[in-house]
């Protein structure tokens, strides 16, 4: 494979905010592709119909153009390997599953989910990891083809081999060696025809000619899986490479429910990409004290993919910070600098809209700061003292912001009349008037009683900030509760 020109892709869920972690994978396959001066592409992974949205992905792309990546092929500039996205690609996958049922790979399983969850929880009382039992692996063909006949659901599963281990070299953990008894049954086909994350993922790249996958360590048990696929199709597997997580100062993995790892918020709040990009890749170079600060370029040129770390990325928020900070001082003159804040300040017009909201509010222009500042301040200063004017009592408080957070979390799309649905619906949950439930809400996202439009500020803020400040508020008022205030 050494001959070969190198391809590497990146291939992100359009489920959610996009994430850090997608962006510290990104930029481990960018820089790969640009040491290796091969083709660093972006496919997109939406198999899972229920959460995946065209808002999500166009999210995904904003996000990773901010950071500064750029791909030679993807769902929004094609290419010759394409489409790019999953779901444009799912009458591709069903003439691989049908050679796996002929060759004897792969098997239809009939079982329903009432069946799989009673086996899981049998599995589960007996101290056992939940598998799949196999109990439609020996069907014969004729049952299967007069059961596909008479309509009823199926999924198609693989084989597994049931003695032996799967061996492989990982391009960061060396070799591995994981016994096949410990592998799933994997379903290849859903029931309504789509396919699997492993099961379009191997196609695709097989497809898209990638030579290296790199990805976080979390997928290290689905290897083989992936082998055993590829072995099937009588396919050249690619090099796995398996990055360390993103981690939290005290080791435990990086969640959105611990700290923010929206791209998006690290962007509302001012961060410059460049910087967050020096920070990521620091965790995939060996540099010595006082070379910190490194542009893309010279990130590409320290790059080494034969000298990594399993020890883990800790996702210092202090380093961060004080990477931007000298990225703000020392690589923008006062002219950059000052189109930098225009350019934040404006994002997603933040600022115009927060202007026209305070219009009907102000008397003088100088109030503007105190009513519109929390929609470009990174901490809104909450305390105790930030809640105590309310009619709710702490414990009211704490219930309506548990359960706003909740239901936010659940918003597909996110805007003033998704926003405004859901804190009705949480009034309504709570037998109590909306005019209850909104006041702890402006003190959470604005510091202030008296602000802006709630809807409009929330949609404004941005998903990302408004989480995090929610949670912010909800550890404030806990600490109201514990001590009795």
């Amino acid at each position: 494979m050494s001959d070969t020109p190198v391809r590497v892709r990146i291939a992100p869920s359009p489920t959610g905010e996009p994430h850090v972690g997608t962006a510290y994978i990104a930029l481990f396959n960018y820089l790969f592709a640009k040491k290796n001066n091969g083709t660093f592409i972006l496919r997109i992974e939406d198999t899972d119909a229920t959460r995946s949205t065209p808002e999500f992905e166009e999210k995904v792309l904003d996000a990773l153009k901010w950071c500064g990546l750029t791909w030679a092929e993807g769902p929004d500039i094609g290419g010759p390997y394409g489409p790019y996205r999953q779901s444009d690609r799912k009458d591709m996958y069903q003439p691989y599953a049908q050679e796996l049922l002929d060759k004897g790979h792969a098997f239809r399983c009939f079982c329903t989910p009432e069946r799989l969850e009673q086996m899981r929880e049998a599995q589960r009382a007996a101290g056992k990891p939940p598998k799949y039992d196999g109990h439609c692996l020996n069907l014969s063909a004729e049952e299967v083809t007069a059961r596909v006949a008479a309509g009823e659901p199926s999924v198609i599963r693989m084989k597994i081999p049931t003695e032996g281990s799967c061996d492989f070299t990982d391009g960061v953990y060396g070799d591995v060696s994981i016994p096949w008894d410990s592998v799933d049954m994997q379903v290849l086909i859903k029931a309504d025809g789509m396919p699997t994350y492993h099961m379009a993922n191997v196609i695709d790249d097989h497809l898209m000619k990638i030579t290296h996958v790199a990805r976080g360590e979390e997928w290290l048990a689905s290897v083989p899986k992936h082998i055993l696929l590829y072995r099937y199709f009588g396919w050249d597997e690619p090099v796995f490479m398996h990055l360390s997580l993103m981690r939290n100062a005290d080791k435990s993995k990086l969640s959105k429910r611990k700290n923010p790892t929206s791209i998006s918020y690290y962007s509302a709040l001012g961060y410059l990409p460049e910087a967050l990009m020096n920070f990521l890749g620091l965790f995939f170079i060996q540099i010595a004290e006082g070379e910190e600060m490194l542009t893309m370029d010279e990130l590409i040129a320290k790059f080494d993919p034969d000298n990594l770390s399993k020890a883990g990325a800790i996702f210092d928020v202090q380093k961060l910070d004080w990477l931007n900070g000298r990225w703000l001082r020392e690589k923008l003159d006062a002219d950059q600098f000052v189109a930098r804040v225009l350019d934040w300040a404006m994002e997603n017009s933040r600022l115009i809209e927060g202007l026209k909201l305070s219009q009907s509010r102000i008397s003088r222009l100088g109030e503007l700061p105190s009513l519109a500042g929390f929609l470009l301040a990174g901490d809104v200063g909450l305390s105790p003292a930030s809640f105590a004017g309310l009619k709710t009592s702490p414990a009211e408080t704490l219930e309506i912001l548990n359960a706003v957070q909740a239901d936010l979390e659940k918003l597909v799309e996110w805007n003033v009349e998704a926003i405004d649905g859901a804190l009705r619906g949480v009034a309504d949950s709570l037998g109590k008037k909306l005019r209850v439930v909104t006041p702890p809400l402006f003190v959470a996202v604005s510091g202030s009683s008296r602000s802006l439009p709630l809807f409009d500020s929330m949609a404004l803020l941005g998903r990302s900030v408004v989480r995090q400040r929610l949670k912010i508020a909800t550890g404030v008022v806990a600490s109201m509760v514990g001590s009795g205030a």
